[in-house]
């Protein structure tokens, strides 16, 4: 008997950026960036594309340069 082998989407997702500094910023915002796993700018981090994390991204988009996967 033969087996045959599923073939799984490829995960895909968003590279995030931050840009600009959250000084100034409103405080939901910087939890926000927080949630998002961003501390320092330039720094950038790679997060799965859902729902939840649009909404973030929409959010604080302004802060962020956001690349596909």
């Amino acid at each position: 008997m033969t087996k045959t082998l599923l073939k799984l989407p490829t995960a895909k997702g968003f590279s995030i950026t931050l840009k600009r500094s959250p000084i100034g910023t409103p405080y939901t915002h910087r939890l926000v960036l927080c949630g998002l796993g961003l501390r320092k700018p330039r720094q950038t981090v790679t997060r799965p594309d859902s729902p939840q994390v649009r909404g973030m991204i929409h959010k604080v988009s302004y802060l962020l340069e956001v690349k596909s996967l």
